[in-house]
């Protein structure tokens, strides 16, 4: 569960080599809506903590803002981390905070623009799309984009900058995969403690797709001896049939359903499959006869196929918090917490004004922790999270079947927290909760 308190005060209580995965969504240190916990993203004192409490080879991922995210790289490279890699998690509902510099120039020199809807911005019907002047998501009610009532420039100087910003449409937040030095080899190291590898077999990417025929199938002929010898079926140092696999190898990118909708959108339909030209396959057929999947493509679709996506539903974030009083709260829409009802603001960027009852402002898809804290944690392991927010993480390992350690330093979330893991915990059947 969820303890009350300053992460680092309370990590100083726990035992060394306490816990064997770290999944946390840290302040990206961005000044979020003016809190003082957002100044900094956590430091070397934090992550010399969460070094001594994880066990040898274990791993955190730790996600981070793309303006701050090497400063939280640093900390845990300084405290003793080896960085392995960054995962990429991409979404389709970022919303542009970016100042309009025509606007700007002339609101400085006190020139009044005379305000009329763009004509360009079509009616939107009954489809989802994002809007081409602001890059806002629509929804599904018709008229036009509220955000077309820009009015053209009054000055010339306002004409000369008109269609210049200052930053670009949010789309995916970095996750850190950080792991403590490992004692001994890979293989001594999780023999020993647990930890030191990733479980690629629990998140493969799921596909019905055959496999088994493409460019990096078990049926291409690992050598010419064991090809002619066994027919591409059995391997000979093994003797075993080769096996479809249970899905894509897990990438380093992960998509919300809207950045899985919006790349397959741009790449169309793809065939996958190995070229017959590639690999001197006219000498091998000659030599030894046709050999399987190396004629045609085998699979298609998307590009997302290759990618896991997190699916979330739109009442998993209330979800246990029935006694709670449902509010309304103004954030900026951002860190990938999926489309959202919203309201204009003077400045550009938009207000969530939907009373609920999880009134923390960064609430993370639980399919998408599930998937990182089933990455590193050993069956039955401890995973901890020092700054739990509203408990999204240990819901997550409610689902997984793991022991989950949560720190959080606001009251309100705490109590949020505790009882959306209750009631996750309560719904554990091994299977997908749905609604």
């Amino acid at each position: 569960m969820v303890a009350a308190g300053e992460c680092i005060a309370v990590m100083r209580g726990m035992a060394d080599c306490s816990v064997h995965a770290i999944v946390t969504d840290p302040p990206y240190g961005l000044g979020f809506m003016g809190k003082k916990w957002d100044a900094l993203p956590p430091g070397r004192e934090w992550a010399e903590e969460c070094l001594r409490v994880l066990k040898p080879g274990g791993h955190l991922l730790a996600f981070g803002g793309t303006r701050t995210y090497h400063r939280l790289a640093c900390a845990l490279e300084d405290a003793g981390f080896e960085i392995r890699d960054t995962i990429a998690w991409m979404y389709g509902s970022g919303f542009p905070k970016s100042l309009d510099v025509s606007k700007a120039i002339d609101k400085a020199e006190g020139a009044e623009r005379e305000i009329e809807a763009d004509s360009r911005v079509v009616p939107f019907g009954g489809q989802t799309t994002s809007c081409a002047t602001c890059g806002r998501t629509r929804g599904s009610q018709a008229g036009n984009c509220r955000c077309d009532t820009r009015g053209e420039p009054a000055t010339t100087e306002a004409q000369q900058w008109s269609g210049w910003g200052t930053a670009l449409k949010p789309a995916h937040e970095p996750i850190v995969m950080a792991r403590k030095p490992l004692i001994g080899t890979v293989a001594a190291n999780v023999l020993e403690h647990d930890t030191g590898a990733l479980n690629v077999e629990a998140c493969r990417v799921a596909t019905t797709d055959d496999l088994n025929g493409g460019a990096y199938s078990a049926e291409r002929k690992p050598s010419d001896s064991e090809w002619v010898a066994h027919g591409g079926t059995i391997h000979s140092s093994t003797g075993r049939e080769y096996e479809q696999p249970a899905g894509r190898w897990p990438a380093n990118v992960l998509l919300d359903p809207e950045a899985a909708a919006l790349l397959d959108e741009q790449t169309g339909e793809l065939t996958s499959g190995a070229n017959p030209r590639r690999r001197g396959a006219d000498t091998t057929r000659a030599a030894y006869g046709e050999f399987g999947g190396q004629e045609k493509g085998i699979d298609s679709g998307g590009a997302s196929r290759f990618f896991y996506v997190a699916k979330a539903s739109s009442r998993e974030r209330n979800a246990g918090l029935e006694r709670f009083e449902a509010r309304a709260i103004n954030i900026t829409e951002g860190h990938g917490r999926g489309p959202v009802n919203t309201s204009k603001k003077s400045d550009g960027g938009v207000r969530e004004n939907r009373p609920r009852q999880n009134t923390h402002p960064t609430v993370k898809p639980i399919a998408l922790m599930r998937w990182l804290v089933r990455l590193v944690t050993p069956p039955g392991g401890v995973v901890l999270d020092p700054f739990a927010g509203s408990g999204t993480t240990g819901c997550a390992c409610a689902l997984e079947g793991f022991e989950f350690v949560g720190v959080e330093r606001e009251p309100e979330y705490v109590e949020i927290a505790n009882a959306r893991i209750a009631w996750w915990a309560s719904q554990r059947d091994d299977q997908e909760v749905l609604f």
